[in-house]
């Protein structure tokens, strides 16, 4: 019965320093149910010029319309210069990005893949001729986003109230409604806005920033040396750095952008492929440079805590957790009948209620999110409920595409885009 004892055992510390590591995302739950929007009433002292960079990898098709939605915005024109890095194009980007009217240089390098490349060789071009010097800050986007009107009037205002060094925007999503892939994306951001980087900013530590949208001070810039993030998550690897050397990120709901989402499976599992694989990457590299900044204690200790549980690889220990059952399951089976039913209904009750939980528990946080959010949802009803079924089900295939990751090599792909005109803003 000993081994019985251990099982137990084991089950039951694992349940609680999960628990105990994780709990903070409940203090997070919690902020975000209970305020309400931010009211942002610090009126802008400063007008500030920006520059907005895209990297764009064969994108002809939607280049237009994201720089269309940056010359509508609710800001002084001449204080918004938009500057577009035709990377490794075999098709029209180019062509496209300077009739929409934007400043294009193109870069040729197939040994070097990513964004990250991408932004840190614009940067560079754009210091040798001369132009950097006129910005105070670089909004980063990706070429199938559409930017609300509004989305630079309130990064500047918020960038006025001065302490931080890059700031996030409200993530939305230009296709929730497509699919069930679209959705679970749409759900899983939309969560990220509310009850993470909004806790955040409300309690006075750094956000993270989520691969577009996002403002980085011209002083950070010029600090860095350009855009030194390599990584196959460059904005994750970027918000590490960021914590490490105490920098901070900040949260602007009012600033929103339209993402558009990938809907086929296919898609998807390479898109988070590339996300899983650069976790280990970011992990590898920062999380004991993280580890350590937790000793500082305070807010910047805290943001080295929050980031570090956001990189471990919490599905491969849940599957390690799970594993370890099913070993202790097997090695029983040669035990005396009596405890061998004993342990495999024991084992069989833990495995079941685990997968039950999860279910219930990221059925019962999408429901809260879409609720949440429900008025910036554009999609019908029936999507917005209906959907929340099939969330559960799109966070569980993180579990074959991490372990994958770990055991793949992984490389940059582009994913496909595709024209969408902006949400009926009726539904």
């Amino acid at each position: 019965m000993s081994t019985i004892r251990l099982l137990h055992t084991f089950q039951q510390v694992l349940c609680i320093t999960v628990t105990a590591l994780y709990f903070y995302q409940v203090v997070f739950l919690a902020i975000g149910l209970l305020r309400r929007s931010w009211k942002n009433d610090h009126k802008p002292l400063h007008l500030r010029r920006y520059a907005a960079l895209i990297s764009a990898r064969n994108e002809e098709g939607v280049i237009a319309q994201l720089i269309d939605s940056l010359k509508r915005q609710n800001y002084p024109a001449g204080l918004l210069d938009i500057y577009v890095v035709a990377d490794n194009c075999t098709d029209g980007t180019a062509r496209a990005a300077r009739a929409a009217g934007a400043k294009v240089y193109q870069r040729r390098d197939p040994e070097n893949v990513g964004k990250g490349y991408a932004l840190d060789y614009l940067l560079h071009r754009m210091s040798a001729d001369g132009l950097t010097h006129r910005y105070a800050g670089y909004f980063v986007f990706d070429a199938d986003n559409l930017v609300d009107p509004n989305f630079v009037y309130e990064m500047n205002r918020t960038f006025d109230q001065g302490g931080l060094d890059a700031i996030t925007c409200y993530r939305n999503s230009k296709n929730f409604g497509q699919n069930w892939i679209t959705a679970g994306y749409s759900i899983w951001f939309l969560r990220e806005a509310r009850f993470v980087n909004s806790a955040r900013m409300t309690l006075g530590t750094s956000c993270a920033v989520s691969g577009t949208g996002f403002l980085v001070s011209a002083r950070l810039i010029q600090e860095n040396g350009g855009w030194p993030y390599y990584l196959l998550t460059e904005d994750i690897q970027f918000s590490a750095a960021c914590a490490v050397s105490g920098k901070r990120i900040g949260y602007c709901e009012g600033a929103v952008i339209y993402d558009e989402q990938p809907a086929t499976f296919r898609q998807a599992w390479d898109q988070r492929m590339r996300w899983s694989k650069g976790f280990y990457q970011v992990d590898a590299r920062y999380g004991l440079s993280l580890a350590k900044g937790v000793l500082r204690g305070g807010r910047q200790g805290f943001g080295c805590y929050d980031l570090l549980m956001t990189i471990l690889p919490g599905v491969l220990f849940t599957l390690l957790g799970g594993l370890l059952n099913i070993i202790v399951l097997v090695s029983c089976l040669s035990s005396s009948l009596f405890v061998a039913q004993y342990v495999m209904r024991m084992t069989g009750t833990f495995l079941g209620e685990a997968l039950l939980s999860y279910y219930l528990g990221m059925f019962f946080y999408g429901l809260l999110t879409v609720l949440s959010e429900w008025k910036h949802i554009r999609a019908i009803p029936a999507q917005k409920l209906g959907y929340l079924l099939t969330f559960p089900l799109f966070m569980a295939t993180y579990l074959p595409i991490s372990i994958a990751a770990f055991f793949r090599k992984v490389e940059w792909t582009p994913i496909r885009h595709t024209p969408i005109a902006a949400p009926d803003p009726a539904l």
